[in-house]
């Protein structure tokens, strides 16, 4: 299983980054959400997927039984965040498409005299 989830990894690293190398800037914010979400499942996946152990010691439970809560709650705060910073690029590129009319990155860099 973790081949695969490797796999998947490594596509969604991929498609992220060939996306925010275009011109667009939807493009490149839909890149950054790949690739944070290529992030949650690296961290998913180092964390361990298989076993069906409860998170927290319970009394039917021994010690070494139990499955590390740290990766689960470490992926929730990078959901929270990533979802914020998502929503803040949204809205930038919806400001900067409404002043300036285009959302093409080379057009947005401005002109070369300051008259």
């Amino acid at each position: 299983m973790e081949i695969i989830m490797s796999v998947a990894i490594g596509f969604l690293f991929m498609a992220a980054v060939y996306l925010m190398l275009s011109k667009s800037l939807i493009r490149i914010i839909i890149g950054t959400g790949l690739l944070s979400h290529g992030a949650h499942l690296l961290l998913l996946t180092m964390g361990g997927l298989g076993g069906n152990s409860p998170p927290v010691v319970s009394h039917g439970v021994s010690v070494s039984d139990y499955a590390d809560p740290l990766p689960q709650a470490l992926i929730l705060t990078a959901i929270v965040i990533s979802f914020a910073v998502t929503s803040f690029f949204l809205v930038l590129a919806y400001r900067s498409y409404q002043e300036l009319g285009t959302d093409n990155m080379n057009l947005l860099r401005g002109t070369e005299d300051y008259e």
